[in-house]
């Protein structure tokens, strides 16, 4: 694939379609790493935490011990 830098303001901007970011997994905003290998630009997101996965299987783990304190926490 062949993309073409595009300016945006003072700078150059590499646009990145949907398709290309559902590939690589980038969400809207995801934080992305930005390096330089040789003359390679080299872009890879930064996990953050543990993921919506990870929370939800612990609140489903935690859920039958603890569901009703956090549910008065909660109010």
């Amino acid at each position: 694939m062949i993309k073409t830098l595009q300016k945006h303001g003072n700078s150059q901007a590499l646009v990145i379609d949907k398709a290309l970011m559902e590939a690589v997994g980038f969400q809207k905003d995801s934080p992305l790493q930005v390096s330089v290998s040789g003359n390679s630009l080299i872009v890879t997101p930064v996990h953050i935490g543990v993921g919506k996965d990870k929370v939800a299987e612990a609140i489903t783990k935690l859920r039958p011990r603890y569901g009703e304190m956090l549910k008065h926490l909660a109010e």
